[in-house]
């Protein structure tokens, strides 16, 4: 090897060295400024954009999440709005979930704790079987808020501390704007806010669409239903726009663990394969008066 070679290659080395280095301060540097890429398997994503009233201003931002994340934030919320709990008690649930367990039904957790909500037999939150269960826990939560003198006027993280007392009591704030943007959704204010691709269906046919029956039921009521023809799934009739956006969203939330191919609702449609919402002519129960979700 030549001295110019050597000296070449020394060369490149401090260049690649320094690239690096590079880098590695534009990113420190950039911080949270850097767009936010979506993790692998983050089948999800709640838009915070248009809504039933008005068009989308684009300044809100979207929340990615995985199929168990949506699907339990679907069930929290369900379970407010069957309640009557105003949206700013659905803002205070999802972020408390986002704080204690990122939205999963976690087994166990700090000391005793189980579930969404990280509440705990000891304190009387009710057994362990029942606390893993995603709607005794939401309502179990949501009774608790409810007690709470002026809940609604306080911060989230304080109306979060005072059913929680955390030993962290400020840390439920930073997932106020993502719960926002998911109430929204959730809750019907937004229109095709919620999308999900499903890579593969874990149930098929008349069962899937008995468990998925059974499931709406669970998480809302006595919903009234319609009749489908030519396809295998669920209808449910609705008398107002919100109502429907509760429904088609809380499907699509859902639809991993259900088998949900396609939901269809107004004008709109939703695919497992696509993985988003178009605007269809009306077929398949695509109108304002039912929400139609079919299975595989």
């Amino acid at each position: 090897m030549t001295m110019r070679t050597r000296h070449v290659l020394v060369a490149l080395m401090v260049l690649g060295i320094v690239g690096s280095v590079g880098v590695y301060v534009l990113v420190q540097r950039l911080g949270d400024h850097l767009p936010q890429l979506l993790p692998p398997g983050r089948a999800c994503v709640i838009t915070g954009g248009s809504t039933a009233s008005a068009p989308s201003s684009g300044a809100d931002a979207d929340v990615p999440l995985d199929a168990e994340q949506v699907a339990n934030a679907a069930t929290i919320t369900a379970v407010g709005l069957r309640r009557g709990v105003p949206q700013r008690g659905l803002v205070v649930a999802l972020a408390t979930a986002w704080q204690e367990s990122k939205l999963e039904n976690l087994a166990g957790g700090d000391r005793d704790s189980i579930g969404l909500f990280q509440q705990r037999p000891s304190q009387g939150w009710g057994k362990p079987e029942q606390i893993a269960d995603p709607r005794y826990a939401a309502n179990a939560f949501y009774t608790a808020l409810l007690k709470v003198k002026g809940w609604e006027k306080m911060r989230v993280t304080d109306a979060a501390q005072e059913v929680q007392r955390s030993a962290h009591p400020e840390a439920y704030e930073k997932w106020v704007d993502e719960s926002e943007i998911m109430a929204r959704a959730l809750s019907g204010e937004a229109t095709g806010a919620v999308s999900c691709t499903v890579t593969e269906a874990s149930s098929h046919g008349v069962e899937a669409a008995k468990t998925l029956g059974a499931s709406v039921r669970l998480d809302w009521g006595d919903v009234r239903t319609a009749d489908v023809t030519d396809l295998v799934g669920v209808a449910l009739k609705v008398r107002e726009q919100k109502t429907g956006w509760q429904y088609a969203h809380w499907m699509v939330a859902h639809a991993q663990d259900h088998g949900v191919k396609r939901v269809a609702f107004n004008d709109m449609e939703w695919t497992a394969k696509r993985g988003g919402w178009t605007r269809i002519t009306q077929r398949g129960g695509a109108d304002g008066e039912r929400v139609v979700a079919e299975v595989y």
